[in-house]
Protein backbone atom coordinates (compact mmCIF):
# COMPACT_ATOMS: atom_id res chain seq x y z
CA UNK A 1 0.00 0.00 0.00
CA UNK A 2 1.47 3.41 -0.93
CA UNK A 3 2.13 5.81 1.95
CA UNK A 4 -0.74 8.17 2.71
CA UNK A 5 -0.15 11.68 1.40
CA UNK A 6 0.67 14.10 4.19
CA UNK A 7 -1.71 17.00 4.57
CA UNK A 8 -0.37 20.52 3.95
CA UNK A 9 -0.29 23.03 6.79
CA UNK A 10 -3.24 24.88 5.26
CA UNK A 11 -5.25 21.65 4.97
CA UNK A 12 -4.59 20.85 8.63
CA UNK A 13 -5.72 24.37 9.56
CA UNK A 14 -8.86 24.00 7.45
CA UNK A 15 -9.80 20.71 9.07
CA UNK A 16 -9.60 22.41 12.48
CA UNK A 17 -11.39 25.58 11.31
CA UNK A 18 -14.82 25.86 12.88
CA UNK A 19 -16.12 29.23 11.64
CA UNK A 20 -16.56 30.82 8.20
CA UNK A 21 -14.15 33.60 9.19
CA UNK A 22 -11.38 31.10 9.91
CA UNK A 23 -12.01 29.37 6.57
CA UNK A 24 -11.92 32.74 4.75
CA UNK A 25 -8.61 33.75 6.29
CA UNK A 26 -6.92 30.42 5.49
CA UNK A 27 -8.14 30.41 1.87
CA UNK A 28 -7.03 34.03 1.38
CA UNK A 29 -3.56 33.22 2.70
CA UNK A 30 -3.30 30.22 0.34
CA UNK A 31 -4.62 32.13 -2.69
CA UNK A 32 -2.20 34.96 -2.00
CA UNK A 33 0.68 32.61 -2.81
CA UNK A 34 -0.42 32.66 -6.47
CA UNK A 35 -0.34 36.45 -6.74
CA UNK A 36 3.17 36.72 -8.17
CA UNK A 37 2.52 34.29 -11.02
CA UNK A 38 -0.66 35.95 -12.30
CA UNK A 39 -1.26 39.27 -14.03
CA UNK A 40 -2.36 41.66 -11.25
CA UNK A 41 -5.32 42.87 -13.33
CA UNK A 42 -6.63 39.29 -13.65
CA UNK A 43 -5.91 38.07 -10.13
CA UNK A 44 -9.40 38.92 -8.80
CA UNK A 45 -11.10 37.07 -11.65
CA UNK A 46 -8.72 34.14 -11.21
CA UNK A 47 -9.41 33.55 -7.51
CA UNK A 48 -13.09 34.53 -7.50
CA UNK A 49 -13.64 32.38 -10.58
CA UNK A 50 -12.43 29.36 -8.62
CA UNK A 51 -14.79 30.15 -5.74
CA UNK A 52 -17.67 30.58 -8.18
CA UNK A 53 -16.99 27.22 -9.83
CA UNK A 54 -16.95 25.57 -6.40
CA UNK A 55 -20.26 27.30 -5.62
CA UNK A 56 -22.11 26.16 -8.77
CA UNK A 57 -20.73 22.66 -8.31
CA UNK A 58 -21.82 22.50 -4.65
CA UNK A 59 -25.28 23.85 -5.52
CA UNK A 60 -25.57 21.24 -8.28
CA UNK A 61 -24.53 18.38 -6.00
CA UNK A 62 -26.91 19.58 -3.29
CA UNK A 63 -29.81 19.57 -5.75
CA UNK A 64 -28.69 16.17 -7.05
CA UNK A 65 -28.83 14.78 -3.52
CA UNK A 66 -32.30 16.25 -2.92
CA UNK A 67 -33.50 14.80 -6.22
CA UNK A 68 -32.14 11.33 -5.40
CA UNK A 69 -33.96 11.35 -2.05
CA UNK A 70 -37.23 12.49 -3.67
CA UNK A 71 -36.99 9.74 -6.31
CA UNK A 72 -36.21 7.09 -3.72
CA UNK A 73 -39.25 8.17 -1.69
CA UNK A 74 -41.36 7.78 -4.85
CA UNK A 75 -40.09 4.21 -5.28
CA UNK A 76 -37.96 4.95 -8.35
CA UNK A 77 -34.63 3.08 -8.56
CA UNK A 78 -31.87 1.82 -10.84
CA UNK A 79 -31.43 3.21 -14.33
CA UNK A 80 -34.54 5.35 -14.02
CA UNK A 81 -32.96 7.28 -11.13
CA UNK A 82 -29.84 7.86 -13.24
CA UNK A 83 -31.95 9.23 -16.08
CA UNK A 84 -33.67 11.70 -13.76
CA UNK A 85 -30.39 12.71 -12.11
CA UNK A 86 -29.00 13.70 -15.52
CA UNK A 87 -32.13 15.61 -16.57
CA UNK A 88 -31.04 19.27 -16.74
CA UNK A 89 -34.64 20.52 -16.34
CA UNK A 90 -34.68 19.07 -12.82
CA UNK A 91 -31.89 21.53 -11.94
CA UNK A 92 -32.69 24.64 -13.97
CA UNK A 93 -36.32 24.40 -12.80
CA UNK A 94 -35.01 24.74 -9.23
CA UNK A 95 -32.86 27.77 -10.22
CA UNK A 96 -29.66 25.71 -10.12
CA UNK A 97 -27.05 25.94 -12.89
CA UNK A 98 -26.57 22.78 -14.93
CA UNK A 99 -22.98 21.58 -14.44
CA UNK A 100 -21.61 18.99 -16.92
CA UNK A 101 -19.74 16.07 -15.35
CA UNK A 102 -16.27 17.29 -16.34
CA UNK A 103 -16.97 20.70 -14.77
CA UNK A 104 -18.02 19.32 -11.40
CA UNK A 105 -15.55 20.09 -8.63
CA UNK A 106 -15.30 16.47 -7.51
CA UNK A 107 -14.29 15.42 -11.05
CA UNK A 108 -11.71 18.21 -11.35
CA UNK A 109 -10.19 17.40 -7.95
CA UNK A 110 -9.98 13.70 -8.83
CA UNK A 111 -8.20 14.31 -12.17
CA UNK A 112 -6.14 17.42 -11.36
CA UNK A 113 -2.87 15.55 -10.91
CA UNK A 114 -3.11 13.36 -14.00
CA UNK A 115 -4.48 15.79 -16.60
CA UNK A 116 -3.18 19.23 -15.60
CA UNK A 117 -5.30 21.41 -13.33
CA UNK A 118 -5.13 24.57 -15.47
CA UNK A 119 -6.45 22.81 -18.55
CA UNK A 120 -9.24 21.16 -16.54
CA UNK A 121 -10.33 24.49 -15.02
CA UNK A 122 -10.39 26.33 -18.34
CA UNK A 123 -12.42 23.50 -19.88
CA UNK A 124 -14.79 23.50 -16.89
CA UNK A 125 -15.40 27.27 -17.15
CA UNK A 126 -16.07 26.90 -20.86
CA UNK A 127 -18.48 24.00 -20.31
CA UNK A 128 -20.47 25.83 -17.60
CA UNK A 129 -20.84 28.91 -19.81
CA UNK A 130 -21.80 26.79 -22.82
CA UNK A 131 -24.54 24.99 -20.86
CA UNK A 132 -25.89 28.13 -19.12
CA UNK A 133 -26.51 31.00 -21.49
CA UNK A 134 -26.92 33.54 -18.66
CA UNK A 135 -23.23 33.00 -17.81
CA UNK A 136 -22.03 33.37 -21.40
CA UNK A 137 -18.83 35.42 -21.48
CA UNK A 138 -18.77 35.84 -17.69
CA UNK A 139 -16.34 33.22 -16.34
CA UNK A 140 -12.55 33.51 -16.63
CA UNK A 141 -10.56 31.09 -18.80
CA UNK A 142 -7.08 32.09 -17.67
CA UNK A 143 -5.86 29.08 -15.69
CA UNK A 144 -3.88 27.11 -18.30
CA UNK A 145 -1.17 29.66 -18.98
CA UNK A 146 2.61 29.36 -18.82
CA UNK A 147 2.74 32.22 -16.31
CA UNK A 148 0.49 30.43 -13.80
CA UNK A 149 2.25 28.28 -11.20
CA UNK A 150 0.39 25.02 -11.81
CA UNK A 151 1.74 23.37 -8.66
CA UNK A 152 0.41 26.13 -6.42
CA UNK A 153 -2.85 26.15 -8.38
CA UNK A 154 -3.28 22.41 -7.75
CA UNK A 155 -2.60 23.00 -4.03
CA UNK A 156 -5.30 25.70 -3.97
CA UNK A 157 -7.79 23.34 -5.64
CA UNK A 158 -6.96 20.70 -3.02
CA UNK A 159 -7.43 23.26 -0.28
CA UNK A 160 -10.81 24.45 -1.54
CA UNK A 161 -11.83 20.79 -1.83
CA UNK A 162 -10.87 20.25 1.82
CA UNK A 163 -12.75 23.26 3.18
CA UNK A 164 -15.84 22.35 5.20
CA UNK A 165 -18.17 24.95 3.71
CA UNK A 166 -21.23 23.20 5.03
CA UNK A 167 -22.12 22.79 8.69
CA UNK A 168 -20.15 25.79 9.96
CA UNK A 169 -22.20 27.79 12.47
CA UNK A 170 -25.30 26.08 11.07
CA UNK A 171 -25.07 27.84 7.70
CA UNK A 172 -25.67 26.11 4.34
CA UNK A 173 -22.58 25.58 2.17
CA UNK A 174 -23.80 28.06 -0.43
CA UNK A 175 -24.19 30.83 2.17
CA UNK A 176 -20.65 30.24 3.44
CA UNK A 177 -19.26 30.32 -0.10
CA UNK A 178 -21.13 33.58 -0.67
CA UNK A 179 -19.47 35.03 2.42
CA UNK A 180 -16.07 33.82 1.19
CA UNK A 181 -16.71 35.63 -2.11
CA UNK A 182 -17.61 38.87 -0.27
CA UNK A 183 -14.59 38.53 2.03
CA UNK A 184 -12.26 38.19 -0.96
CA UNK A 185 -13.86 41.18 -2.69
CA UNK A 186 -13.25 43.29 0.41
CA UNK A 187 -9.65 42.15 0.67
CA UNK A 188 -9.01 42.89 -3.00
CA UNK A 189 -10.42 46.39 -2.53
CA UNK A 190 -8.13 47.03 0.45
CA UNK A 191 -5.12 45.68 -1.42
CA UNK A 192 -5.79 47.85 -4.48
CA UNK A 193 -6.32 51.08 -2.54
CA UNK A 194 -8.00 53.82 -4.55
CA UNK A 195 -8.76 51.53 -7.53
CA UNK A 196 -10.52 49.15 -5.14
CA UNK A 197 -13.25 51.74 -4.69
CA UNK A 198 -14.27 51.14 -8.30
CA UNK A 199 -15.84 47.80 -7.42
CA UNK A 200 -16.40 47.77 -3.66
CA UNK A 201 -18.40 49.85 -1.16
CA UNK A 202 -17.81 49.26 2.59
CA UNK A 203 -20.46 46.91 3.91
CA UNK A 204 -21.65 49.17 6.74
CA UNK A 205 -22.33 51.99 4.26
CA UNK A 206 -24.26 49.64 1.95
CA UNK A 207 -26.24 48.33 4.91
CA UNK A 208 -27.15 51.86 6.00
CA UNK A 209 -28.55 52.71 2.56
CA UNK A 210 -30.54 49.46 2.43
CA UNK A 211 -31.84 49.81 6.01
CA UNK A 212 -33.14 53.30 5.24
CA UNK A 213 -34.70 52.49 1.84
CA UNK A 214 -36.18 49.11 2.91
CA UNK A 215 -36.41 47.57 -0.59
CA UNK A 216 -38.91 44.80 0.19
CA UNK A 217 -40.32 44.56 -3.33
CA UNK A 218 -40.19 46.27 -6.70
CA UNK A 219 -37.48 47.33 -9.11
CA UNK A 220 -34.01 48.00 -7.65
CA UNK A 221 -31.46 49.86 -9.77
CA UNK A 222 -27.75 50.70 -9.43
CA UNK A 223 -26.23 52.67 -12.34
CA UNK A 224 -22.66 52.17 -11.09
CA UNK A 225 -23.06 48.70 -9.62
CA UNK A 226 -19.42 47.68 -9.20
CA UNK A 227 -19.37 44.08 -7.99
CA UNK A 228 -23.06 44.14 -7.07
CA UNK A 229 -22.79 44.73 -3.31
CA UNK A 230 -25.94 46.87 -3.13
CA UNK A 231 -28.02 44.09 -4.66
CA UNK A 232 -26.52 41.41 -2.41
CA UNK A 233 -27.27 43.48 0.70
CA UNK A 234 -30.83 44.12 -0.51
CA UNK A 235 -31.26 40.35 -0.82
CA UNK A 236 -29.93 39.82 2.69
CA UNK A 237 -32.27 42.50 4.05
CA UNK A 238 -35.28 40.76 2.52
CA UNK A 239 -34.14 37.36 3.84
CA UNK A 240 -33.71 38.77 7.34
CA UNK A 241 -37.14 40.41 7.43
CA UNK A 242 -39.32 38.30 5.13
CA UNK A 243 -37.50 34.98 4.66
CA UNK A 244 -35.25 33.42 2.01
CA UNK A 245 -38.09 32.72 -0.40
CA UNK A 246 -38.88 36.43 -0.82
CA UNK A 247 -35.67 37.49 -2.59
CA UNK A 248 -37.56 37.09 -5.85
CA UNK A 249 -39.83 39.96 -4.73
CA UNK A 250 -37.28 42.41 -6.12
CA UNK A 251 -36.20 42.78 -9.76
CA UNK A 252 -32.56 43.85 -10.02
CA UNK A 253 -31.19 46.16 -12.74
CA UNK A 254 -27.61 47.39 -12.93
CA UNK A 255 -24.91 48.79 -15.15
CA UNK A 256 -21.13 48.78 -14.84
CA UNK A 257 -18.49 50.52 -16.93
CA UNK A 258 -15.55 48.15 -16.34
CA UNK A 259 -15.66 44.77 -18.12
CA UNK A 260 -13.83 42.80 -15.42
CA UNK A 261 -15.93 44.33 -12.64
CA UNK A 262 -19.10 43.55 -14.61
CA UNK A 263 -18.02 39.89 -14.70
CA UNK A 264 -17.40 39.91 -10.93
CA UNK A 265 -20.87 41.37 -10.37
CA UNK A 266 -22.52 38.70 -12.51
CA UNK A 267 -20.77 35.99 -10.51
CA UNK A 268 -21.58 37.72 -7.20
CA UNK A 269 -25.30 37.85 -7.95
CA UNK A 270 -25.33 34.22 -9.10
CA UNK A 271 -23.49 32.99 -6.01
CA UNK A 272 -26.10 34.76 -3.82
CA UNK A 273 -29.05 33.39 -5.78
CA UNK A 274 -30.09 36.75 -7.26
CA UNK A 275 -31.39 36.78 -10.83
CA UNK A 276 -30.26 40.24 -11.92
CA UNK A 277 -30.32 42.14 -15.21
CA UNK A 278 -26.88 43.74 -15.56
CA UNK A 279 -27.41 44.16 -19.32
CA UNK A 280 -25.85 42.01 -22.02
CA UNK A 281 -22.50 43.76 -21.58
CA UNK A 282 -20.77 46.52 -19.67
CA UNK A 283 -21.17 50.16 -20.69
CA UNK A 284 -20.99 53.87 -19.78
CA UNK A 285 -24.16 54.91 -17.95
CA UNK A 286 -24.01 58.46 -19.33
CA UNK A 287 -23.12 57.67 -22.94
CA UNK A 288 -24.95 54.34 -23.28
CA UNK A 289 -27.76 53.85 -20.75
CA UNK A 290 -28.45 50.10 -20.86
CA UNK A 291 -31.86 50.46 -19.18
CA UNK A 292 -33.31 53.51 -20.96
CA UNK A 293 -36.97 52.85 -20.16
CA UNK A 294 -36.52 51.72 -16.55
CA UNK A 295 -38.39 53.52 -13.78
CA UNK A 296 -37.20 52.12 -10.48
CA UNK A 297 -38.79 51.87 -7.06
CA UNK A 298 -35.38 52.02 -5.41
CA UNK A 299 -32.08 53.42 -6.64
CA UNK A 300 -28.92 52.65 -4.63
CA UNK A 301 -25.48 53.71 -5.79
CA UNK A 302 -21.93 54.62 -4.88
CA UNK A 303 -20.75 56.27 -8.12
CA UNK A 304 -17.13 57.40 -8.51
CA UNK A 305 -16.55 60.73 -6.75
CA UNK A 306 -15.80 63.96 -8.62
CA UNK A 307 -14.98 62.37 -12.00
CA UNK A 308 -13.75 64.97 -14.49
CA UNK A 309 -13.64 63.02 -17.73
CA UNK A 310 -17.22 61.92 -18.40
CA UNK A 311 -19.53 61.67 -21.43
CA UNK A 312 -21.20 65.07 -21.12
CA UNK A 313 -23.96 66.03 -23.55
CA UNK A 314 -25.44 69.48 -22.92
CA UNK A 315 -28.69 68.47 -24.63
CA UNK A 316 -29.27 65.30 -22.58
CA UNK A 317 -32.94 65.23 -21.46
CA UNK A 318 -31.86 63.98 -18.03
CA UNK A 319 -30.59 67.43 -17.06
CA UNK A 320 -33.97 68.76 -15.86
CA UNK A 321 -32.36 70.87 -13.14
CA UNK A 322 -29.38 72.22 -15.05
CA UNK A 323 -26.46 71.03 -17.16
CA UNK A 324 -23.75 69.49 -14.93
CA UNK A 325 -20.25 70.99 -15.26
CA UNK A 326 -17.73 69.38 -17.56
CA UNK A 327 -15.15 68.88 -14.80
CA UNK A 328 -17.36 67.10 -12.22
CA UNK A 329 -20.04 64.43 -12.71
CA UNK A 330 -21.56 64.49 -9.18
CA UNK A 331 -24.71 66.30 -10.28
CA UNK A 332 -24.90 64.25 -13.45
CA UNK A 333 -25.18 61.14 -11.28
CA UNK A 334 -27.83 62.76 -9.08
CA UNK A 335 -29.95 63.86 -12.04
CA UNK A 336 -29.57 60.50 -13.80
CA UNK A 337 -30.95 58.81 -10.69
CA UNK A 338 -33.81 61.29 -10.41
CA UNK A 339 -34.67 60.49 -14.04
CA UNK A 340 -34.81 56.78 -13.14
CA UNK A 341 -37.17 57.13 -10.17
CA UNK A 342 -40.68 55.78 -10.51
CA UNK A 343 -43.77 57.66 -9.35
CA UNK A 344 -43.04 56.91 -5.68
CA UNK A 345 -39.39 55.93 -6.08
CA UNK A 346 -36.69 56.61 -3.49
CA UNK A 347 -32.92 56.71 -3.83
CA UNK A 348 -29.82 56.51 -1.65
CA UNK A 349 -26.55 57.78 -3.14
CA UNK A 350 -23.01 58.05 -1.76
CA UNK A 351 -21.27 61.25 -2.89
CA UNK A 352 -18.35 63.44 -1.89
CA UNK A 353 -19.10 66.05 0.79
CA UNK A 354 -18.48 68.83 -1.71
CA UNK A 355 -21.78 67.99 -3.41
CA UNK A 356 -23.65 69.42 -0.39
CA UNK A 357 -22.22 72.92 -0.67
CA UNK A 358 -20.42 73.44 -4.01
CA UNK A 359 -21.38 76.57 -5.98
CA UNK A 360 -19.14 76.83 -9.09
CA UNK A 361 -20.12 75.91 -12.64
CA UNK A 362 -23.85 75.85 -11.91
CA UNK A 363 -23.75 73.14 -9.20
CA UNK A 364 -25.32 75.45 -6.62
CA UNK A 365 -28.16 76.23 -9.01
CA UNK A 366 -28.78 72.53 -9.75
CA UNK A 367 -28.91 71.81 -6.02
CA UNK A 368 -31.33 74.75 -5.52
CA UNK A 369 -33.60 73.42 -8.26
CA UNK A 370 -33.64 69.90 -6.78
CA UNK A 371 -34.49 71.28 -3.33
CA UNK A 372 -37.28 73.47 -4.72
CA UNK A 373 -38.65 70.45 -6.61
CA UNK A 374 -38.89 68.77 -3.17
CA UNK A 375 -36.77 65.83 -4.30
CA UNK A 376 -34.35 65.82 -1.35
CA UNK A 377 -35.65 63.81 1.62
CA UNK A 378 -32.61 63.35 3.84
CA UNK A 379 -28.91 64.23 4.04
CA UNK A 380 -26.48 62.22 6.16
CA UNK A 381 -22.93 63.37 6.94
CA UNK A 382 -20.79 60.24 7.33
CA UNK A 383 -17.81 59.71 9.66
CA UNK A 384 -14.30 59.89 8.25
CA UNK A 385 -12.27 56.78 7.36
CA UNK A 386 -15.23 54.59 6.38
CA UNK A 387 -13.71 54.27 2.90
CA UNK A 388 -10.26 52.73 2.99
CA UNK A 389 -9.97 53.39 -0.75
CA UNK A 390 -10.31 57.20 -0.55
CA UNK A 391 -9.67 59.98 1.95
CA UNK A 392 -12.40 62.19 0.41
CA UNK A 393 -15.11 62.87 3.07
CA UNK A 394 -18.46 61.39 2.02
CA UNK A 395 -22.16 61.89 2.60
CA UNK A 396 -25.45 60.21 1.70
CA UNK A 397 -28.19 61.82 -0.36
CA UNK A 398 -31.67 60.32 0.00
CA UNK A 399 -34.11 61.40 -2.71
CA UNK A 400 -37.87 60.83 -2.94
CA UNK A 401 -40.40 61.49 -5.69
CA UNK A 402 -43.29 61.62 -3.25
CA UNK A 403 -42.99 62.79 0.37
CA UNK A 404 -46.74 62.76 0.96
CA UNK A 405 -48.51 60.25 3.30
CA UNK A 406 -49.11 58.03 0.21
CA UNK A 407 -52.64 57.00 1.10
CA UNK A 408 -52.93 53.61 2.81
CA UNK A 409 -49.23 53.63 3.73
CA UNK A 410 -50.04 56.31 6.32
CA UNK A 411 -46.61 57.93 6.21
CA UNK A 412 -45.86 61.26 7.86
CA UNK A 413 -46.43 64.17 5.50
CA UNK A 414 -42.90 65.49 4.87
CA UNK A 415 -43.57 67.64 1.83
CA UNK A 416 -41.46 70.77 1.99
CA UNK A 417 -39.13 69.29 4.65
CA UNK A 418 -35.63 67.75 4.69
CA UNK A 419 -34.14 65.62 7.45
CA UNK A 420 -30.51 66.40 8.30
CA UNK A 421 -28.44 63.80 10.19
CA UNK A 422 -24.89 64.48 11.38
CA UNK A 423 -23.35 61.03 11.90
CA UNK A 424 -19.72 62.19 11.83
CA UNK A 425 -19.20 61.21 15.47
CA UNK A 426 -20.38 57.62 15.03
CA UNK A 427 -18.49 54.44 14.14
CA UNK A 428 -15.57 52.56 15.67
CA UNK A 429 -12.10 51.85 14.30
CA UNK A 430 -11.90 48.28 12.97
CA UNK A 431 -8.14 48.71 12.64
CA UNK A 432 -5.58 51.51 12.32
CA UNK A 433 -7.04 52.95 9.11
CA UNK A 434 -10.67 51.82 8.72
CA UNK A 435 -13.79 52.86 10.59
CA UNK A 436 -17.06 50.90 10.54
CA UNK A 437 -20.59 51.75 11.62
CA UNK A 438 -21.77 49.46 14.42
CA UNK A 439 -25.16 47.75 14.64
CA UNK A 440 -26.20 50.42 17.15
CA UNK A 441 -25.06 53.19 14.78
CA UNK A 442 -27.02 51.71 11.87
CA UNK A 443 -30.12 51.31 14.03
CA UNK A 444 -29.83 54.88 15.31
CA UNK A 445 -29.50 56.52 11.89
CA UNK A 446 -32.06 54.32 10.11
CA UNK A 447 -34.44 54.51 13.08
CA UNK A 448 -34.25 58.31 13.04
CA UNK A 449 -35.16 58.39 9.35
CA UNK A 450 -38.05 55.92 9.73
CA UNK A 451 -39.41 57.78 12.76
CA UNK A 452 -39.26 61.04 10.76
CA UNK A 453 -41.00 59.45 7.76
CA UNK A 454 -43.48 57.51 9.91
CA UNK A 455 -42.88 54.19 8.18
CA UNK A 456 -44.51 50.90 9.12
CA UNK A 457 -41.27 49.67 10.72
CA UNK A 458 -41.10 52.79 12.90
CA UNK A 459 -44.71 52.36 14.01
CA UNK A 460 -44.07 48.69 14.80
CA UNK A 461 -41.18 49.69 17.07
CA UNK A 462 -43.06 52.63 18.60
CA UNK A 463 -40.54 55.16 17.25
CA UNK A 464 -41.46 58.85 17.14
CA UNK A 465 -39.37 61.65 15.72
CA UNK A 466 -37.87 64.57 17.63
CA UNK A 467 -35.03 66.90 16.68
CA UNK A 468 -31.87 66.02 18.59
CA UNK A 469 -29.31 68.84 18.91
CA UNK A 470 -25.98 67.81 17.47
CA UNK A 471 -27.45 64.81 15.62
CA UNK A 472 -30.66 65.46 13.64
CA UNK A 473 -32.95 68.29 12.57
CA UNK A 474 -36.00 68.47 10.31
CA UNK A 475 -35.79 71.69 8.31
CA UNK A 476 -38.47 73.38 6.23
CA UNK A 477 -37.58 74.70 2.78
CA UNK A 478 -37.59 78.29 4.08
CA UNK A 479 -34.79 77.39 6.49
CA UNK A 480 -32.83 75.74 3.67
CA UNK A 481 -33.29 78.88 1.55
CA UNK A 482 -31.88 80.97 4.38
CA UNK A 483 -28.76 78.78 4.28
CA UNK A 484 -28.36 79.37 0.55
CA UNK A 485 -29.40 75.79 -0.31
CA UNK A 486 -26.26 74.41 1.32
CA UNK A 487 -27.20 70.92 2.57
CA UNK A 488 -24.39 70.24 5.06
CA UNK A 489 -26.09 68.72 8.17
CA UNK A 490 -23.72 70.51 10.58
CA UNK A 491 -25.35 73.82 9.59
CA UNK A 492 -28.75 72.64 10.77
CA UNK A 493 -28.36 70.23 13.68
CA UNK A 494 -26.43 72.66 15.92
CA UNK A 495 -24.39 71.59 18.93
CA UNK A 496 -25.39 68.81 21.28
CA UNK A 497 -27.08 70.06 24.49
CA UNK A 498 -24.53 68.45 26.73
CA UNK A 499 -21.78 70.21 24.78
CA UNK A 500 -23.46 73.58 25.39
CA UNK A 501 -24.04 72.85 29.09
CA UNK A 502 -20.49 71.64 29.62
CA UNK A 503 -18.81 74.52 27.77
CA UNK A 504 -18.07 76.50 30.95
CA UNK A 505 -16.84 73.42 32.79
CA UNK A 506 -14.54 72.52 29.90
CA UNK A 507 -13.14 76.08 29.78
CA UNK A 508 -12.44 76.00 33.51
CA UNK A 509 -10.76 72.61 33.19
CA UNK A 510 -8.56 73.88 30.33
CA UNK A 511 -7.54 76.88 32.44
CA UNK A 512 -6.66 74.67 35.41
CA UNK A 513 -4.64 72.26 33.24
CA UNK A 514 -2.84 75.18 31.59
CA UNK A 515 -1.87 76.59 34.99
CA UNK A 516 -0.67 73.15 36.08
CA UNK A 517 1.39 72.76 32.89
CA UNK A 518 3.06 76.14 33.33
CA UNK A 519 3.87 75.16 36.92
CA UNK A 520 5.56 71.99 35.67
CA UNK A 521 7.54 74.07 33.15
CA UNK A 522 8.82 76.23 36.06
CA UNK A 523 9.78 73.14 38.06
CA UNK A 524 11.60 71.69 35.05
CA UNK A 525 13.53 74.92 34.54
CA UNK A 526 14.57 75.00 38.20
CA UNK A 527 15.64 71.36 38.05
CA UNK A 528 17.64 72.03 34.89
CA UNK A 529 19.52 74.85 36.65
CA UNK A 530 20.31 72.61 39.63
CA UNK A 531 21.61 69.77 37.43
CA UNK A 532 23.84 72.15 35.46
CA UNK A 533 25.29 73.59 38.69
CA UNK A 534 26.07 70.14 40.10
CA UNK A 535 27.70 68.98 36.86
CA UNK A 536 29.74 72.20 36.76
CA UNK A 537 31.10 71.65 40.25
CA UNK A 538 32.14 68.11 39.33
CA UNK A 539 34.12 69.50 36.38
Amino acid sequence: MPPRKKKSTEQEELFSASTPKEIQAILWKAADKLRGSIDAAQYKEFVLGLIFLKYVSDAFEERRGELARELAEDGISGDRIDDFLEDRDEYTGAHVFWVPETARWSWIAAHAKSRGVGELLDSAMDAVMRENTTLNGVLPKIFNRDTVDQKRLAELVDLISSARFGGTEGKPAQDVLGEVYEYFLGNFARAEGKRGGEFYTPQSVVRLIVEILEPYNGRVYDPACGSGGMFVQAGKFIEAHRGRGHKADIAVYGQELNERTWRLARMNLAIHGIDGNLAARWGDTFADDRHPDLRADFVMANPPFNIKDWARDEHDPRWKHGVPPRNNANFAWLQHMVAKLGERGTAGIVLANGSMSSQPSGEGEIRRSMVEADLVACMVALPSQLFRTTQIPACLWFLARDKSPQGAKGLADRRGQILFVDARGLGVMADRTERVLTEADLARIAGTYHAWRGTESARAEGLTYEDEPGFCFSAGLETVREHGYVLTPGRYVGAAEEEEEDAEAVAAQVTALTDELFGLFDEAAALDTTVRRVLGSLG
